[in-house]
């Protein structure tokens, strides 16, 4: 079933839509300190807004497997001054975090998006701040905290059971009063998940497309992608990360969540124009 919503944080959902990942912090998995001087991560934004990125995803602390926890007014400094540049430019904007008062720090400097690893459940003052301040939230299936996380990677099937915890996560964002059309679903992929159940969950797209919501994908340059092809460098698997992203979004995936956004743009609109009928 596809998405309830034809729009999600005023964006229309008739096509994928593509998110540039902007990490302000000195040790993501991946392009850890390449952003982390505050005139570079602007820079970079404003690069891939050029690109086509739909919306900007700007965190300040890393949530890598095994990653410790950073003061939230650290995290607070590292993300306000490039959201706040961002956002005068133009920008859509979404705040990375899963501390309520990043969030709020971030919404006053024009964050219009939250999206929380945790799914406003780390901080018990995240649901009530999102219900209060009507804004768009992504919901990510996570077990445990980036430091436990892989000990929680045990399922007996996976594609139910987070479908099943994702509906449940859901419910109660609904229950506190967060708005249906405010709500975009992301299963995780990477988060207390591994190997191969990382496949089998990015095969159940469909299905947790079902739950109704808009549904994001964060796969780029996951290392599952990396096992599947030989790649052991995060930052050479591009290749990857474009197979698996213009596979999510057959299978129903709104929103992609991405480091190389040009190729994904451009991957995008090949496979939208294969996709079109041809009546000449």
């Amino acid at each position: 079933m596809a998405s309830r919503n034809t729009e999600w944080a005023g964006l229309r959902l008739n096509r994928p839509l593509v998110m540039g990942i902007l990490n302000t912090t000195p040790d993501s998995f991946s392009d850890g300190g390449r952003h982390f001087n505050p005139d570079a991560a602007i820079a970079a934004g404003q690069r891939m807004r050029s690109e086509g990125a739909d919306i900007l995803d700007i965190g300040g602390e890393s949530t890598r497997p095994g990653a410790e926890p950073i003061p939230v007014n650290l995290e607070i400094d590292r993300v306000v001054p490039v959201i706040r540049a961002l956002a005068a430019d133009g920008a859509m904007i979404s705040i990375d975090t899963r501390n309520a008062a990043t969030m709020d720090a971030a919404l006053d400097a024009g964050a219009r998006i939250v999206n929380d690893i945790s799914a406003l459940t780390h901080d018990p003052a995240s649901l009530p701040l999102v219900a209060r301040r009507t804004c768009p939230v992504v919901l990510t299936h996570m077990r445990g905290t980036p430091e436990t996380m892989n000990y929680h990677a045990i399922y007996n099937d996976v594609a139910a059971q987070v479908q099943a915890e994702l509906s449940a996560l859901l419910d109660c964002a609904l229950t506190a009063g967060v708005r249906p059309e405010n709500i975009c679903l992301d299963p995780g992929l990477g988060f207390a998940k591994r190997g191969t159940q990382n496949v089998t969950l990015l095969q159940a797209t469909a299905r947790l497309a079902a739950l109704g919501q808009p549904l994001l994908i964060g796969l780029s340059r996951k290392r599952f992608l990396g096992e599947i092809a030989g790649e052991p460098m995060a930052a050479k698997r591009d290749p990857e990360s474009l197979a698996a992203a213009i596979y999510a979004v057959s299978q129903g995936a709104h929103i992609l969540r991405v480091h190389d956004v040009a190729g994904t743009v451009k991957a995008l609109r090949v496979w939208q124009r294969l996709n079109e009928r041809d009546d000449g």
